[in-house]
């Protein structure tokens, strides 16, 4: 089976592929080839070094996709995109790159398959920034998309581009709509949903974060190991049980910020606690202010998708996973 994965030095990227060097198994069959994708260098897990080939180019580049698609790839994991704050500053960027590169990846393998039979599965990263305000308490399945931000615009625009494809039988499509991912390792970036995991990350190694909203905020959360375990999951779904509606919002954890803060307090004391420090941001409280808080993600759920249930869970995975079992 060859696999592609595009955004693969992204930090979804990085930890699908450390997973599928773990579990070679994971997706569903032998990897014969593995090509990792991204406009950085991705870095190749020994396990995998014999059948890898790691490419630096960017995918909204003219000829860009048809030369990945010549290729042929079996199974394609699409988590290449600008984030959702840098999205918002550069309306051209974000679009070129999530939207026009997508666009561009979906027609290539229009072509290919025009060529001789070619079907691949293709597996996107969308977001719950798909849906915009006004919402219920609690957002159902059926809920319709309305995103209030260019991000969240051109991940619905993917979704419904993903769903035609997949009607028309020209690859065999998921759409992943993810919770914000929590703890996320290593630096801050331009995500307007940063600072969740900045509260909690930076503490937790004796460093200050800065929060710039409001102790009640809701948000819609999941770890990175939940993650990388909905991809791993999607890729061997059998998608008539999905059925049309192809793109699927993720079980995650219903939480305020004030929870965020209450959990880590009871895992690293009040001395991490004081490390954050308040400053309102009155252009990231708006972005914020029209993002989903809860779900009935009971779809998702109902094929097999699972997520944590509690902050400290998030928490104990992060501890797990980042910080080797010991805190600062």
């Amino acid at each position: 089976m060859h696999v592609m994965i595009l955004g693969a030095a992204g930090m979804i990227g990085r930890k699908l592929v450390e997973k599928i060097a773990r579990e070679p198994e994971a997706l569903g069959g032998a990897i014969s080839r593995l090509t990792l994708v991204d406009a950085f260098q991705p870095p190749v897990p020994e396990p995998l070094q014999s059948v890898s080939t790691g490419l630096t180019i960017d995918l909204a580049e003219a000829g860009i996709a048809e030369k990945l698609i010549g290729t042929r790839p079996d199974l394609i994991f699409h988590l290449a995109a600008i984030v959702s704050g840098e999205a918002e500053a550069d309306f051209d960027k974000g679009y070129a790159v999530n939207l026009d590169g997508t666009r561009a990846l979906f027609d290539a393998i229009r072509r290919q398959g025009l060529k001789s039979a070619y079907v691949p599965r293709v597996i996107f990263a969308s977001s719950i920034a798909v849906f915009g305000t006004p919402f219920p308490e609690v957002i159902p399945d059926e809920f319709f998309t309305t995103p209030l931000t260019s991000y969240g615009t051109q991940k619905a625009i993917v979704e419904l581009l993903l769903a035609d494809y997949s009607r028309r039988g020209i690859f065999d499509g998921i759409g992943i709509r993810l919770p914000t991912i929590c703890v996320r390792p290593g630096m801050p970036n331009k995500a307007a949903s940063g600072f969740f995991s900045n509260i909690l990350r930076e503490p937790l190694a004796g460093r200050q974060a800065v929060l710039p909203v409001n102790d009640g905020v809701r948000h819609w959360f999941a770890s990175p190991r939940s993650a990388v375990g909905f991809f791993v999951h999607a890729a061997t779904l059998d998608t008539a049980k999905v059925g049309p509606r192809r793109n699927l919002t993720m079980p995650g954890l219903s939480a305020l910020v004030s929870e965020e803060i209450e959990a880590l307090r009871r895992v690293a004391g009040d001395r991490a606690v004081a490390l954050i420090r308040r400053e309102p941001d009155p252009v990231i409280e708006r972005i914020v202010a029209g993002w989903p808080t809860q779900f009935d993600a009971g779809r998702a759920s109902s094929l097999g998708f699972k997520a944590e249930t509690s902050f400290d869970e998030i928490l104990r995975v992060h501890i797990e996973d980042e910080l080797g079992g010991r805190i600062a």
